[in-house]
């Protein structure tokens, strides 16, 4: 029972820290980050870079998604250089995996502290959002480090070992990540556990991987609530970002163990947490770069299935 509290209170911390970074990081760049969509996004190429930087920036694949429909929605930007914005989103959103493989839950507490004290010692609202940032992104990997403490002790549960290694079958590992996230409502916190887990050696490679392509799917969840009583552009984009995630998860699982095996090659010496993150980063880029070729039919699809309103 102490694991279980134990794992949900580092979790609890975790999605506490995400959802609060995000909006503070808003405020203090919301107005910025929709004015550079609304003018950096001319093409498909500039709108997949401008994707990929505002969600490092804001930490959130969702927050940048969910305003883009809100600028679809308003008409400040196109349904197909929104579609741009989606893709890149996708690859923005593996930035956070990367620090989460660092050791760096140990020094969370400093940037709380620093947080804190600019957060309360100054009266300027902007500085003050810079610590509340600051205190946010050290909670958030406090949470973190709290978690991978916390399932030291499973690695004498032949259970929950047992378990695990069932993860390894691709579509098992697949379900339990899209079913986590939408959960959670957070693809990060789930990669962020798988992570946490590999660390401890308590999942294999295949497993953490099949885990991390059910999280593209289950964070699908919040952006199509975004576009209820939305026009029709925003639902295409909303379905757009479903459709891209469902296909490249498809496409994964197809190659699934020669996937395993690359990264395994690529990743050479590197711990199992690194390599976990850096299928991160590589699945999602290769996403993007084999679905370019079929964003127009994909275009032309959406169209032809949700027609604008005479």
């Amino acid at each position: 029972m102490e694991i279980v509290l134990s794992i949900l209170g580092g979790l609890g911390l975790f999605l506490f820290a995400v959802n609060n970074l995000s909006d503070v990081l808003n405020a203090l760049l919301g107005t910025k980050a929709k004015d550079i969509l609304e003018k950096f996004t001319k093409n498909l190429f500039t709108a997949i870079v401008t994707g990929t930087v505002i969600t490092i920036i804001l930490d959130s694949s969702s927050a940048v998604i969910i305003m883009t429909i809100v600028l679809v929605n308003a008409r400040a930007l196109t349904f197909k250089n929104a579609m741009g914005v989606v893709m890149g989103a996708n690859i923005g959103t593996t930035f956070s995996s990367q620090l989460i493989a660092l050791d760096v839950g140990k020094y969370s507490p400093l940037p709380i502290i620093i947080g804190l004290v600019l957060s309360f010692a100054t009266k300027r609202k902007n500085v003050s959002n810079i610590g509340r940032a600051i205190m946010f992104f050290g909670i958030l990997f406090f949470g973190l480090y709290t978690m991978e403490h916390a399932v030291e002790p499973l690695k004498e549960k032949p259970y929950f070992l047992d378990y695990m290694s069932t993860l390894n079958n691709r579509f098992k590992g697949a379900g339990t990540g899209a079913v986590v996230t939408l959960i959670i409502q957070s693809s990060s916190a789930t990669v962020g556990m798988v992570i946490t887990l590999a660390k401890k050696g308590l999942i294999e490679l295949p497993g953490a991987i099949a885990v991390m392509l059910g999280a593209e799917l289950g964070t699908c969840s919040d952006t199509l609530l975004a576009t209820i009583k939305s026009n029709r552009q925003a639902i295409k984009t909303g379905l757009f970002h479903l459709f891209f995630n469902l296909t490249t998860i498809i496409i994964g699982l197809f190659v699934f163990p020669l996937f395993v095996d690359f990264i395994t090659y690529l990743s050479g010496s590197a711990s199992l947490k690194q390599q976990v993150a850096n299928a991160h980063i590589l699945f999602n880029v290769l996403g993007v770069l084999v679905f370019l070729p079929f964003v127009g039919v994909s275009e032309r699809m959406l169209n032809k299935l949700i027609p604008e309103k005479q």
